[in-house]
């Protein structure tokens, strides 16, 4: 797995979808406003999950930092997930069940990012001063 043309892919992937779903969340487009209304969350959950998910977006692209925004990104991802599993199901507003497939893909490729630099985890434990 340490094709680079293959992780720059994986990368993409990820990254399009998370950057995607910000127009919907800052501009407060209605599926976004029920969803996080359902979550008891509006609109400090949506603005603060947007800010988190371009935080991660932007770590993602940084080889540097890609570890640590696949983290980022697996964890916002895991949030969604559950949140339609267990909340909101699977389809949310006649969507088809788009955006738990998008939340499952975003998962599945921030997943394999991490597993892709896992020799760096300790890395992340190391704290310079």
């Amino acid at each position: 797995m340490k094709n680079p043309i293959f992780i720059w892919v994986i990368k993409l992937i990820a990254v399009i979808i998370l950057l995607q779903t910000l127009y919907f969340k800052f501009t407060a487009a209605e599926e976004s406003v029920y969803i996080f209304s359902t979550l008891g969350a509006e609109p400090y959950g949506r603005i603060g999950s947007g800010i988190i998910e371009l935080i991660a977006s932007i770590l993602i692209l940084i080889p540097r930092t890609t570890l640590l925004g696949a983290l980022i990104g697996l964890g916002t991802m895991f949030g969604a997930i559950t949140s339609h599993l267990f909340i909101l199901g699977i389809e949310v507003k006649n969507d088809g069940g788009t955006l738990f497939v998008l939340a499952t893909i975003t998962f599945v490729c921030c997943a394999i990012l991490v597993f892709q630099n896992k020799n760096k985890i300790p890395d992340l434990l190391r704290f310079k001063i």
